[in-house]
């Protein structure tokens, strides 16, 4: 059984981190290659907790930021303030300010859109990219021409209206945000939807967490797609009830260094969550090189 943070002593510890008008939260622990895990909608970034003990026993320094509008991070007003380009230069921030150049990114679904938009505008700070469960860019747009995608997306069009989603989501005991969890197998127990409620309660964060979509769909359309020389890792839940499997396989002429893309048949959209122990011996093994460099230099 792969541990996680709460079964493994990693000394893990808070961190703030001024990044333009913003101040990122993360969780920090182990030394060794920068590795940044950007988490996505609904989590914050205890949705890594059965990551950072694994990854810090292999040797590298792992760094799990709320993004801006999450948990403990800035919540600055008004949806301009979510697009991905912000979202990608918070990141490139955050890394510099970690005292590095560079870092290994992992992003699960909007992290993963956010790291598949920082490997094309800031290609000089990735130096490996994973991408669990997130479309790039280019064949989301393209899934979205087809009605099945469509109303797999439902949530980017409800998340429009406003006042209405954040009131919707604050209902019944936050029940919204927990419906987008359920497929996950096994189910969070009590303990860690608490987490969630806690995060999920902070003044704004609600609705700062649904600008990301109101965004997505009023200015996503500005967004440049530019090809990514990273090598890159896409690990994909066969099961994701939200993005079709065809999303997952990028171009070619987009990611022309993929190395894979790994599906597992049992896991949902949550596949982090869902086969943990698989998960962690892919990022591990993909990883590797940086670590192993960083020791051939010492």
């Amino acid at each position: 059984m792969t541990p996680s943070i709460d079964t493994l002593s990693t000394g893990l510890r808070d961190g703030f981190a001024r990044v333009g008008d913003v101040e990122l939260h993360y969780v920090e622990a182990g030394e060794g290659p920068l590795v940044v895990l950007l988490h996505g909608f609904p989590e914050f970034w205890y949705g890594w907790r059965e990551q950072i003990a694994p990854l810090v026993e292999a040797g590298l320094r792992v760094v799990a930021p709320d993004l801006r509008g999450y948990n403990l991070s800035s919540k600055p007003e008004g949806f301009t303030a979510y697009s991905a380009d912000k979202l990608a230069d918070d990141v490139r921030g955050l890394i510099r300010a970690l005292g590095e150049e560079s870092a290994l990114v992992v992003g699960h679904d909007w992290g993963g859109s956010v790291a598949w938009t920082l490997a094309m505008n800031h290609p000089e700070v990735v130096e490996r990219l994973a991408i669990l469960n997130a479309a790039h860019p280019r064949k989301l747009n393209e899934g979205l021409k087809h009605p099945r995608q469509l109303l797999r997306s439902w949530y980017f069009f409800f998340f429009q209206f406003p006042r209405w989603p954040e009131h919707k989501a604050r209902a019944r005991n936050w029940r919204l945000f927990k419906r987008f969890l359920r497929d996950a197998n096994p189910p969070y127990t009590d303990a860690e939807l608490e987490r969630y409620e806690q995060a999920w309660s902070r003044p704004g964060a609600a609705t700062s967490m649904i600008d990301y979509y109101r965004a997505a769909v009023r200015l996503g359309s500005k967004q440049k797609v530019l090809p990514i020389q990273a090598p890159t890792l896409v690990i994909w839940g066969q099961g994701d009830r939200y993005l079709g499997r065809k999303l997952a396989e990028p171009h070619q002429e987009d990611v022309p260094n993929l190395d894979r893309v790994e599906r597992l048949p049992n896991a949902s959209h949550w596949v982090h969550h869902d086969e943990a122990e698989r998960v962690n011996e892919l990022l591990v093994d993909f990883l590797a090189p940086a670590r192993e460099s960083e020791n051939g230099r010492r």
